[in-house]
């Protein structure tokens, strides 16, 4: 059969075609879903307060103090708290975006927090992060086609002669039109950005994106379709997301696991299920009661917390929490109460439970 000089050339290179293949990307089909692609332990980030050139700094912020979880691979964990409890630190030092105290980051099996920056800057392109605000992390000076194809020049993901088309594919994946390859930031609404801002990460071909809060900035109607797009993507792609939120309705539809952190701490964690169906600690439940009910019949029962959330630089002594806890005992004052299992994938560190 000969070519028609005068139908007009199909795109050469399609989005998944690139992201399915190479050896570190695995078709959906062949996601392992039982296999940990992140494993968190002990991980630390104190930042310190005042620094002298003359003493030794013994104060410091306790942004993340001693987090341990694991990410499945294909799979989806929402980390939810209230603003200042340590989530978004979390995300970015597990990125390395900052340095980590203590602890250790496995990326299917290679610890970051070891790895030296040459050889962490080739790892870059298979753990992504989507930041909150979508205006603020694009270049205003960068058209759209720059802005995702910067780091696919960067780290040489395809061809340069199959580049153009490539980008463009990626924006289709992403539900962004052909034309939009030559506009400016300044030229969209802020889902519109937020589409780029998730573009730009899968050009990269990642297995582990990183959101972070990516949809508060946004109208309801705007985060259904932004939230509805990252699960399209995951299903068609195999994505492992590190899901970050204080909206535990948007937690609850996409996340498979939720882990809750107050102060710098993990004080539930469990499956979407057993979070919303079965919740043990009183921090958790106050939460959940925050949660508008789509029902005017259903009156929902508000738990209010009192006072602030203590700081970071000096929690208080045993359960970070007591100091708003209706539930508190003398115990919970003095000693901190162990992470422990209670029902097969749910933890929670609570007094109320036996600590044996």
């Amino acid at each position: 059969m000969q070519k028609n000089d005068n139908i007009e050339k199909k795109v050469a290179v399609e989005p998944e075609d690139y992201l399915l293949s190479g050896k570190n990307s695995e078709h959906i089909g062949l996601v392992d879903k039982n296999k940990d692609i992140l494993v968190v332990k002990e991980i630390k980030k104190y930042f310190p307060i005042g620094q002298s050139w003359i003493k030794k700094n013994d104060n410091f912020v306790k942004a993340v103090d001693g987090v341990s979880f694991s990410i499945k691979q294909g799979k989806t964990l929402g980390v939810v708290g209230e603003s200042g409890c340590g989530k978004t630190t979390l995300g970015r030092t597990i990125l390395r975006l900052n340095s980590i105290t203590a602890g250790s980051v496995l990326y299917d099996n290679i610890d970051l927090r070891t790895m030296s920056k040459r050889d962490l800057k080739k790892l870059r392109p298979k753990i992504q992060i989507i930041f909150q605000d979508p205006y603020s992390s694009l270049s205003p000076r960068m058209t759209i086609g720059e802005i995702i194809g910067e780091a696919v020049r960067e780290h040489k993901i395809v061809p340069k002669s199959e580049f153009r088309d490539y980008i463009l594919g990626i924006m289709k994946s992403c539900g962004l039109p052909p034309y939009y390859y030559s506009r400016y930031p300044h030229e969209f609404s802020g889902g519109q950005r937020q589409r780029i801002c998730i573009a730009r990460a899968l050009a990269l071909k990642p297995d582990l994106i990183v959101c972070d809060e990516p949809v508060s900035a946004l109208d309801v109607s705007i985060q259904a379709q932004i939230i509805n797009l990252l699960v399209d993507l995951q299903n068609k792609f195999g994505l492992t997301y590190m899901f970050i939120s204080h909206d535990l309705s948007v937690v609850e539809y996409i996340s498979d696991e939720i882990m809750v952190m107050y102060l710098g701490s993990v004080v539930e964690y469990g499956t979407q299920t057993q979070i919303f169906k079965n919740t043990m600690h009183p921090y958790t439940s106050a939460l959940l009661s925050a949660v508008p009910v789509p029902d005017p019949d259903v009156k929902n029962t508000r738990i209010i917390l009192q006072g602030d959330i203590p700081s970071p630089a000096n929690p208080p002594k045993g359960c970070k929490f007591h100091t708003r806890c209706s539930k508190c005992m003398e115990i919970c004052k003095t000693v901190t109460p162990v992470f422990k299992e209670y029902e097969p994938g749910h933890k929670v560190a609570c007094h109320l439970y036996s600590q044996e």
